[in-house]
C-alpha cells in the first residue's frame, strides 16, 4: 500500500510504500514503545494503589482460611466446654435425683403410707394440651434451665432432709418414751396411791405398781434408754434403772436376775432381768415405777391397757 502526498506551495508529489522495511521498523518501534508505556503505566498505578499480583493474592487467600478455621476452631471448643459442663451439671442432678428418691422412699416407709401413693419408681403422671407455637430450647436457655432446676432439687433435699428429721424425732421420741407393760405374763397386784402396806397394815402410798406373775418371768424395758443403775438397792432388791430422756425414767425393782448392767443402751422391749422377789417383796412380782424429773407419777398413764 502507498500514500501519496502533494505539497501545498510547492506541488510536489511524494510517495510512501508501507511495505518499504524502513517504514515497517519505524511503526514497529511505535507500536512497541506505546504499549511499553502503557504496561509501565499499569505497573505504577498497581504499585501506587497496593494491588498485588496473582500469586501474592492466592496467599492472602490461603493466610485467611487459616484464620477462619482457627476461629471455627476456638467455637468449637468453647461450645465443647459449654456442652460438658451441661453434662456435669445433669450428672449431678441424676445424683440429686437418686438421693432424693432413696430418701422418698425411706420417709414413705416411715410415715408408714399406702403402697403406691408415693411411688419413686416411676416419673409422676403429667399431661396437658400441647402448644403448637413452641420454641426449640438455645443454649443459653438451656443453661438457665439447668440452673432453675439444679435449685429446685436442691431445695427439695433440704425439704424432704427436714421431713426426715422431724419423723426421725418422732420415731425417737416415740421408742424413748414409757409405753406398755414391763412383763407379758402376770397382773396387777397393787396400784399407784394410797394402799395398807403388807409388812406393817399401816396406810402408806405406793409409788408404783406391782406385777405379780411367776418367778423368772421376762422383764423388759418399756422404752430405750441409757442404763443409769444396775445392781442391789435397799427395799428394791434386785434393781434396774433407765434414763429415757426428757426428765422421765423407769425402775424394775425385785428382780432374781439382772441381764444388763450400768452404762448399756436399751432398745424398746429388750430383756432387762427376770423377775423374782428380792428386797421388800412377800412373793415373785415386778414393783415398777415411772418418774419425771426425779419424782414418781402413776405408771398407768403409759402403759395403756390394763390386765
Amino acid at each position: 500500500m502507498n500514500f501519496i502526498f502533494v505539497g501545498r506551495q510547492s506541488g510536489r508529489v511524494k510517495q510512501l510504500d508501507l511495505r518499504h522495511p524502513v517504514v515497517l521498523g519505524v511503526a514497529l518501534c511505535v507500536v512497541v514503545a506505546i504499549v511499553g508505556g502503557a504496561f509501565s503505566i499499569g505497573l505504577g498505578l498497581g504499585a501506587r494503589h497496593g494491588t498485588t499480583g496473582p500469586v501474592d493474592q492466592l496467599g492472602n487467600w490461603s493466610a485467611e482460611l487459616l484464620r477462619q478455621q482457627a476461629q471455627i476452631e476456638d467455637v468449637r471448643r468453647v461450645l465443647q466446654e459449654k456442652v460438658n459442663a451441661l453434662a456435669m451439671r445433669v450428672g449431678q442432678m441424676n445424683a440429686n435425683v437418686i438421693r432424693l428418691d432413696a430418701l422418698g422412699k425411706r420417709l414413705t416407709r416411715m410415715a408408714n403410707l399406702d403402697d403406691g401413693e408415693f411411688d419413686f419408681g416411676h416419673p409422676p403422671a403429667q399431661g396437658g394440651a400441647e402448644g403448637a407455637d413452641g420454641q426449640p430450647a438455645q443454649i443459653p436457655d438451656l443453661t438457665a434451665m439447668v440452673d432453675d432446676l439444679q435449685s429446685q432439687l436442691s431445695n427439695r433435699e433440704q425439704q424432704l432432709g427436714v421431713l426426715e428429721n422431724l419423723i426421725l424425732t418422732r420415731e425417737l421420741n416415740k421408742q424413748v418414751y414409757p409405753e406398755g407393760r414391763p412383763v407379758q405374763d402376770g397382773w396387777i397386784s397393787s396400784y399407784y396411791g394410797q394402799r395398807s402396806d403388807p409388812f406393817s397394815g399401816y396406810t402408806a402410798f405406793h409409788k408404783g405398781l406391782d406385777f405379780a406373775g411367776p418367778e423368772g418371768t421376762h422383764v423388759t424395758a418399756v422404752a430405750a434408754g441409757l442404763v443409769t443403775f444396775a445392781g442391789e438397792r435397799a427395799g428394791f432388791g434386785e434393781m434396774v434403772e433407765i434414763n429415757h430422756g426428757n426428765g422421765l425414767s423407769t425402775r424394775y425393782c425385785h428382780n432374781e436376775k439382772i441381764l444388763v448392767k450400768q452404762g448399756d443402751m436399751v432398745r424398746k422391749g429388750e430383756q432387762i432381768a427376770l423377775m423374782g422377789s428380792t428386797g421388800h417383796s412377800t412373793g415373785p412380782h415386778l414393783h415398777f415405777e415411772v418418774l419425771k424429773n426425779g419424782t414418781q407419777v402413776d405408771p398407768l398413764r403409759f402403759i395403756g391397757e390394763v390386765r
